[in-house]
């Protein structure tokens, strides 16, 4: 039974974080939805013009840019950490 518990275990915390990495990629969306959504329509009709969805393209791609220059500033940041791992007697 030890090893059933810590499968069941193992398994709920993967699906906690599935769950999660959904969650903020649906936040992801609806940021990047609504800042360019806000940056690139000045008046909704039947049909995007060409110039709202030359801004739409752009205004993803720079987003999705920053995210991930974001992200990798912040892994780099936790790389260079020193792990705290000394006792605090010595």
């Amino acid at each position: 039974p030890p090893r059933r518990v810590w499968a069941q275990w193992t398994h709920r915390q993967h699906f906690i974080e599935v769950e999660t990495q959904k969650q903020r990629f649906q936040q992801l969306v609806h940021q990047m939805t609504e800042l360019c959504w806000e940056k690139c329509m000045d008046k909704p009709g039947p049909k995007l013009d060409s110039r709202a969805e030359a801004c739409f393209v752009n205004c993803v791609e720079r987003f999705i840019d920053t995210s991930q220059f974001i992200l990798n500033r912040l892994e780099q940041t936790q790389k260079s950490k020193p792990v705290f791992s000394e006792s605090l007697s010595d």
